[in-house]
């Protein structure tokens, strides 16, 4: 072997333990503000509900998830209330939340929290990341069966694409999609799959940590493969540009 091949493939391990130490150290940094998403009952059984998964941004009070993730009517003859788990496993406590600001359009929720702030995780530019980024997100998939435990899959941004698909019979169209048509806008499809549970998960650029889009596996979908009688394994991202405005409508500071 020539020192030449033997320097490329020296090289080439490098660069991939670099790669590897780089997301280990941004997952360590991102699971302490990964959080659950869902509804607590008092008087229930069971009394805590897992719908989703969110993170912390701001001043640690403030919990960004999908809209749709918090979509159900709560019981007010059984007290629900909107409930955002920390921790993880057994040790998990449980912090009540209200919604303090939503987009319909774009899927998303703000929701505060009480008490000692959690630790918060920075948000990118509004700019668009670039397909090839590579990115990771840390939710809990399937978390109603498998319990609260962090979760990392790691991918690349593949795509920028619009939320709509025109379709050539108008019989395919819902209203929804109708005024989707009228105005669609640009999300992020990705090279990594999630999982039911994982909406709501913060996509984060592995090198630096920031978040750059929300994980979505439902509401994008819905509006993208409606006509598809058996919807793709492909996972979607509401852009943070989009967080980035809800925040500023609500003069909301992070």
């Amino acid at each position: 072997m020539s020192r030449i091949l033997q320097s490329l493939i020296f090289f080439m391990m490098l660069l991939s333990l670099t790669a590897h130490s780089s997301l280990v150290d941004t997952i360590s940094k991102i699971k302490p503000s990964v959080v659950g998403i869902g509804v607590y009952t008092p008087t229930g059984r069971p009394k805590n509900q897992l719908f989703g998964s969110g993170f912390v941004i701001g001043d640690g009070t403030y919990i960004v998830t999908n809209k749709h993730v918090i979509a159900q009517d709560l019981d007010d003859n059984l007290l629900q209330e909107l409930a955002v788990f920390v921790g993880k496993g057994p040790a998990a406590k449980v912090k009540v939340a209200k919604l303090v600001a939503s987009d319909d359009e774009h899927d998303i929720a703000i929701l505060k929290i009480e008490g000692r702030p959690l630790p918060a995780l920075s948000l990118a530019k509004s700019d668009f990341k670039a397909e090839g980024t590579s990115i990771a997100f840390t939710g809990f998939p399937i978390g109603a069966v498998l319990g609260l435990y962090p979760v990392t899959h790691r991918g690349i941004i593949a795509a920028v694409t619009p939320t709509i698909i025109p379709v050539d019979d108008s019989r395919q169209l819902s209203i929804a999609m109708l005024k989707r048509l009228r105005d669609p806008y640009l999300v992020y499809q990705l090279d990594a799959t999630a999982y039911p549970g994982n909406s709501g998960s913060a996509m984060y650029d592995v090198s630096t940590g920031e978040v750059v889009g929300i994980i979505n596996k439902v509401f994008v979908q819905g509006s993208k493969e409606t006509v598809i009688s058996k919807p793709s394994g492909i996972t979607y991202a509401i852009p943070v540009k989009y967080l980035h405005k809800l925040l500023q409508q609500h003069k909301i500071k992070i």
